[in-house]
């Protein structure tokens, strides 16, 4: 029989992972690998009594079926495994030949890493297979497990390490957004230990992440970074060069937000017009809330002592942010519940101070409901045991121009024009503009020809690539040339 023939006969395991074992006369061995594979991921069902040949599957069931799962269970509730887990039990008895079935749940995350005999034996689950975990893995699940401890562990730093600018830019942020805040009246001392940056007189790992330098934070961590990416088109293969613009390395998170967000807000649609709703100004319409909101996401639940690091990748279609090290519990009760549980508290405090962020439920609710208020597609959130990722998808909920105030690209004239194609009405309008003033900016360039300042930059982009404009010196300083 094939796969789905098997499952149709296994009603209980339904399409989740699975594997088989033969298990004819005792509980095989490597049982134990798969156990602890599913534990440490997503869970599955372990099936004894099935052969797998190739792609076939036959059921050829196990002898002394009350003996072999007796072993089994007794295993696993003895001292074989760093913890006790409790499986669920199935029988099978198909032509008079017996099949046991044991569902190993997936652990919460205080409960991960899961092996026996020795932390070596620890596996996760990769495709169908079971994989020996790598050191880099198993400490993941070990940081996991921990989640909100590592960014308040004391460092050998005091108060005079911090980097003092930022404390001073953190305070003026604080009284412009918040004049009445209580906090305003602390002394730099007073405010770092509110914060939590400070206790017992020695800095945080998160309030040195926040407020640290160069030195500081390299000597915790010293490849401590953020990508931020922007690459003219919907991958790397089909964009003329691997990135357009990378943001240079920041000394802290502090700075890091800032950098950041300055360039996200060009890269989505914010109309021209106001109504009562978004009084407050362009900044404070649904969508940049969302992405302000995706950012300090990313700011608070990054594991930064991973190898793998946080991306942002600005595509022309989408914007993706990488979180190294995985939600505390899935997307739909994080928001069912309003659950909040963020990898790093203290660095989650110092922004929710500033009204830069929410609890992590109300936070993921803001961004797709944020964004679905503009834009067509919901954002999608995929993951593992060591990362998740959250996608906002660029297409406008209407045709055209993102704009619906002002007039925009036309029918067949979408910035996503393929080489060769002619020139939309759009980029002769950009051509006409870089003609009159070479110097212009992707500002005043979006006001002329009435789309947003994104599409104006992708415009640019497809003009570069066609060889039609060129930039002469850096990005401040330089200008336009119109290739004729």
């Amino acid at each position: 029989m094939n796969k789905k023939e098997l499952i149709l006969k296994l009603q209980d395991i339904e399409w989740e992972d699975f594997e088989v074992k033969e298990a004819k006369t005792e509980v095989p061995k490597n049982s134990w690998e798969t156990v602890s594979a599913f534990a440490n991921t997503a869970g599955g069902w372990l099936i004894f009594g099935i052969e797998k040949t190739g792609r076939d599957y036959e059921v050829i069931g196990v002898q002394n079926s009350e003996k072999i799962e007796q072993d089994f269970l007794t295993t696993l509730r003895g001292d074989k495994f760093n913890k006790k887990i409790t499986v669920k039990a199935k029988k099978y008895v198909f032509d008079g030949k017996h099949v046991l079935g044991f569902y190993i749940p997936s652990l919460d995350g205080k409960d991960k890493p899961l092996y026996f005999n020795s932390v070596k034996n620890t596996f996760i689950r990769t495709g169908s297979g079971d994989q020996r975990a790598t050191q880099e893995e198993i400490d993941a699940l070990y940081r996991n497990s921990s989640f909100d401890k590592k960014d308040e562990e004391l460092t050998e730093f005091t108060l005079k390490d911090l980097d003092q600018k930022t404390i001073q830019g953190y305070r003026t942020y604080m009284e412009n957004v918040d004049s009445g805040h209580r906090y305003n009246k602390l002394s730099v001392a007073e405010l770092m230990e509110k914060l939590h940056v400070i206790r017992q007189g020695k800095v945080t790992v998160g309030g040195l992440l926040v407020f640290g330098n160069e030195d500081t934070i390299g000597s915790i961590n010293g490849d401590f970074r953020i990508d931020y990416l922007e690459i003219a088109g919907t991958s790397y293969s089909d964009a003329p060069t691997k990135y357009q613009y990378r943001l240079s390395d920041e000394k802290n998170l502090f700075d890091f937000y800032f950098g950041i967000y300055d360039r996200l807000q060009k890269k989505i649609d914010i109309p021209f017009k106001q109504d009562d709703k978004w009084s407050m100004g362009t900044n404070d319409q649904p969508q940049v809330r969302a992405i302000r909101e995706a950012l300090v996401n990313l700011l608070m639940h990054s594991d930064y002592f991973s190898n793998a690091k946080p991306r942002i990748r600005v595509f022309s279609d989408r914007i993706e942010f990488f979180n190294p090290g995985s939600l505390p519990k899935d997307i739909k009760y994080i928001v069912q519940e309003e659950f909040s549980m963020p990898r790093n508290p203290t660095v989650a405090r110092i922004f929710r101070h500033i009204k830069l962020s929410e609890n992590i439920g109300s936070g993921f609710d803001k961004m797709f409901k944020g964004w679905t208020s503009y834009y067509k597609n919901k954002p999608k959130v995929s993951g593992d045991f060591d990362y998740y990722k959250i996608v906002f998808y660029l297409e406008p909920k209407t045709a055209g121009s993102g704009d619906p105030n002002r007039g925009g690209d036309k029918v067949g004239e979408k910035v996503g024009e393929k080489v060769g194609e002619r020139l939309s009405t759009n980029q002769k309008k950009i051509i006409e503009a870089i003609k009159k003033d070479a110097s212009i900016s992707a500002g005043q360039l979006a006001e002329i020809v009435g789309i947003s300042q994104r599409k104006i930059e992708d415009n640019i982009s497809k003009l570069k690539v066609k060889r039609k404009i060129k930039r002469m010196g850096p990005d401040k300083g330089g200008y336009w040339e119109v290739v004729d």
